[in-house]
């Protein structure tokens, strides 16, 4: 049985949050009140990302209007996707309305916030309108939310910006194998080169892998096993480095865990273009990424530099503007760059003149760039590192890897627990929704690190509070 034909009026929230939301309602019909219309106008001015959603909205609007000729907007415009936009399963075929008529006095008292009084008002109006056809606000406002229960209007997140459900759906990029692996893949052939051992083996139904994708077993003395690529219902497997002892350290860095293992494989693999890591404070995901680099700059010379940007979104109150150039405005933000620069680049027994020597080197080859430059910009044979990146929208994300020229590695670190930027949740940041939508390109790995190896201070804390 179909569902009922319903009639969404949006917030303007929900359209600074995503230009194309009027787009995503299938074959419902979508209203905006007047209200609505005057905060996208108030909001209009500005390079910020909201400005510029609420400037391509304005456009969606007067394409929509202009290709409806001279019928009455009364009647309601037909939804169609904008020319050259793939909105992917989602195919309006709905109604736009716009409110033509001022809201009548209402005798429900909605408080003294005029722009959601009069919202709330224009809904209430509507339903009168409409009678049997159920009518929904959307909004990412949580108190308007409440307060429309609270008048009996049915109110709803917006929840098409979701990368998934919920985020213990989220790849991991790592697979526990079971102890009868082995035995349920008989026909498994094997072979070696170049020093390192390959199998290939015919998938199950219930093995549903990812190129580059780790799979262990739970005792830490058996192999682990790599995804290397899956056709025609095979896939090949490599057994992992060994990046946990000495002799195979990455700029004096060793693996202290089997996930940073797994994690340096693919950091030092030139065949995997886009790297991301996900972790809680401490579990090295900088420390590891900055290693990688180095050694891919200085010693293989296999890119030019490493380029560190990450979002500037503050924690707490903001410091207000910094002087100086683009590089120096941004050393407020890249302590976690300096503190693991001081870890790569200090060895115990060198001299003080020795320190300092690798350190002007390093800073000549590792440059910090603002996200704020960004657009525009190609990098040629770079290895880039995005830091905070659970702090990026979904379009700012695409921002930011589109920018990758031939020979460049991007690499993503961040902690979806700890998200800072307005409206953005674990299951809607950038940063999840390019681990979901990369997962199965062979060019990309993407690892979740579990344990913490900053001290037993910061696991603590981490645990318990």
């Amino acid at each position: 049985m179909s569902q009922k034909k319903r009639t969404y009026v949006l917030d303007t929230n929900v359209l600074m949050h995503d230009p194309t939301a009027l787009f995503r309602f299938e074959e419902h019909d979508v209203y905006l009140p007047m209200m609505v219309l005057e905060e996208l106008d108030n909001a209009k001015k500005g390079v910020s990302e909201v400005s510029r959603n609420v400037r391509q909205v304005s456009r969606f609007l007067n394409e929509l209007i202009e290709s409806h000729g001279n019928g009455h907007l009364a009647k309601g415009i037909p939804l169609k996707n904008p020319e050259g936009m793939d909105l992917g399963r989602h195919r309006p075929r709905g109604l736009l309305y716009f409110q033509t008529e001022a809201n009548k006095p209402s005798a429900q008292n909605f408080g003294s916030v005029i722009p959601d009084n009069q919202i709330l008002m224009s809904v209430l109006q509507l339903r009168e309108e409409k009678g049997r056809t159920p009518v929904v606000l959307v909004t990412k406002d949580i108190n308007l939310r409440i307060k429309a229960k609270i008048h009996n209007i049915q109110a709803e997140d917006y929840e098409n910006d979701r990368a998934l459900d919920d985020l213990a759906l989220l790849y991991t990029g790592v697979e526990t194998l079971k102890a009868d692996f082995w035995s349920k893949h008989p026909e498994l052939e094997s072979w070696s080169e170049r020093g390192r051992t390959f199998y290939r083996v015919k998938m199950k139904r219930d093995e549903r892998w990812h190129p580059n994708q780790f799979m262990h077993f739970s005792d830490d003395n058996q192999v682990a096993l790599r995804v290397l690529d899956i056709a025609g219902g095979k896939a090949k497997l490599q057994i992992v480095d060994d990046y946990q002892s000495n002799p195979h350290r990455v700029w004096g860095i060793s693996a202290r865990n089997r996930e940073q293992n797994f994690a340096l494989n693919v950091l030092m693999d030139p065949e995997v273009d886009f790297v991301t890591l996900l972790g809680t404070a401490g579990t090295g995901k900088t420390l590891l990424a900055l290693a990688a680099g180095l050694a891919q700059t200085m010693d293989q010379q296999r890119y030019k530099e490493i380029i560190v940007t990450r979002a500037t979104v503050p924690v707490g109150e903001d410091i207000g503007f910094l002087p100086g150039t683009e590089e120096e405005k941004m050393t407020p933000w890249m302590g976690a760059l300096a503190d693991n620069l001081e870890v790569l680049a200090s060895p115990q027994d060198s001299s003080n003149w020795a320190r300092q020597a690798t350190n002007d080197l390093l800073n000549s080859r590792v440059k910090v760039r603002s996200m704020s430059f960004m657009r525009g910009r190609t990098f040629l044979q770079r290895y880039v590192i995005i830091d905070e990146a659970q702090n990026l929208t979904p379009k700012q994300m695409k921002t930011l890897l589109t920018r990758a020229g031939p020979g460049t590695k991007m690499v993503c670190l961040g902690n979806v627990e700890q998200i800072d930027t307005p409206y953005l949740t674990e299951t809607t940041s950038g940063l999840t929704f390019a681990v979901d939508r990369f997962q199965h390109w062979p060019h990309s790995a993407h690892i979740t690190l579990r344990r913490g190896e900053r001290s037993r201070l910061a696991d603590f804390a981490s645990e318990v509070l």
